[in-house]
């Protein structure tokens, strides 16, 4: 059952993340809802231009969550929206190291500041399906109860479980605090610029041999819709939020206009630097996982409590495709050039093998 607006929506609300893609839609919607007074945009990095006018009504601070204390005591802030949670480590500003310093520690310390916070009352975290790993135990379909079959391989989803246990501690120290997590499928639209959408928007997609993973994935503008309905109503507890429906990758590529480069799933991890070199991006142990196992979640519970279905994964992917038309081109020369990257990187990996097994000879 949809939960009923009896609370007034929060006055004053704390956006975390917003120099990136969705911290700053959502500061920019719940800016534009009357219903809400201001809203303040913490993050330790100025947004880039292409955001930065979307954040004309939102006050910002440059500031990390090691200041979130004295920023939400001071504003009296009644909810806060943490989003600042990265997905891949970024070689440039300090890697796997960074990146943890970001997810973990940033969302410890927040919590701290939230539950000192007496006018708080609401608090809303991203989270992710990763939470729920990606091994041959895994069932066919997760609910919100299903327990990880199998300890993750990839940075993301490890700190995905921390981030959710931080939360649990909070939920028994504030109960007085309604906390919303949302564990997104990957993000996908015309628009949106992720590790995903980068990978399918190759002329080459590596893809795992033998394999052909169930695929989810959840629109943009849903996942802020969703966001925006957890800060301005009260929607307390955990919540798969995804497409209904699955593409195989075999299928996700085909649509995309792509063609596929099947490797055996060793070959594909060693090949990692490679693929950036192509331009796919920072495929980790978590996308390969998901490559090998697939992952597909039951959104029944977010539906029932937010009467509210998000577009389907096939339709969501179709407007990724879409918004990539002009670019979806398979020229000789970016197919050759991809083609001889992929294959100069087998050559390295089988020399290596090879060098390993004279050593032990």
């Amino acid at each position: 059952m949809v939960s009923s607006e009896s609370a007034a929506p929060p006055r004053v609300v704390v956006v975390t993340g917003v120099s990136r893609f969705l911290g700053a839609r959502v500061a920019s919607r719940l800016a534009a809802d009357p219903r809400v007074e201001r809203v303040i945009g913490l993050d330790p990095h100025e947004p880039p231009p292409a955001l930065a006018g979307l954040l004309a009504e939102v006050e910002l601070i440059r500031a990390d969550a090691r200041a979130a204390t004295g920023v939400i005591a001071e504003l009296e802030a009644e909810a806060v929206v943490h989003l600042s949670v990265t997905s891949a480590p970024d070689p440039q500003h300090g890697g796997r190291a960074a990146m943890k310093e970001q997810n973990v520690i940033g969302t410890m310390q927040l919590l701290a500041a939230a539950q000192n916070a007496g006018r708080l009352r609401k608090l809303v975290v991203r989270s992710s399906t990763a939470a729920y790993g990606a091994s041959f135990r895994d069932p066919a379909v997760f609910t919100e109860d299903t327990e990880p079959r199998a300890v993750p391989r990839g940075s993301f989803a490890r700190d995905i479980l921390d981030i959710e246990g931080y939360v649990r501690g909070f939920r028994r120290r504030r109960p007085d605090v309604d906390a919303t997590v949302l564990r997104f499928a990957p993000f996908i639209s015309d628009t949106a610029d992720t590790t995903l959408t980068r990978y399918f928007s190759q002329p080459m997609v590596p893809t795992v041999l033998g394999r052909d993973a169930r695929l989810q994935f959840v629109h943009v503008d849903d996942a802020l819709e969703i966001l925006h309905r957890s800060v301005i109503e009260d929607h307390p507890g955990t919540f798969n939020v995804a497409g209904a429906g699955v593409l195989a990758l075999s299928q996700a590529v085909r649509r995309a206009g792509r063609i596929s480069m099947p490797l055996p799933e060793g070959t594909l991890s060693s090949l990692a630097a490679v693929a950036r070199g192509v331009g796919i991006g920072q495929i980790g142990l978590d996308q390969v996982d998901l490559f090998v196992h697939g992952r597909v979640v039951d959104t029944t519970r977010l539906v029932k409590e937010f009467g509210f279905t998000p577009r389907s994964t096939a339709a969501a992917f179709d407007d990724f495709v879409k918004g990539h038309h002009n670019g979806s081109s398979l020229t000789a020369d970016r197919l050759a050039a991809a083609e001889r990257a992929i294959l100069d990187g087998i050559r390295q990996v089988r020399s290596a093998a090879g060098s390993r097994e004279d050593i032990r000879s």
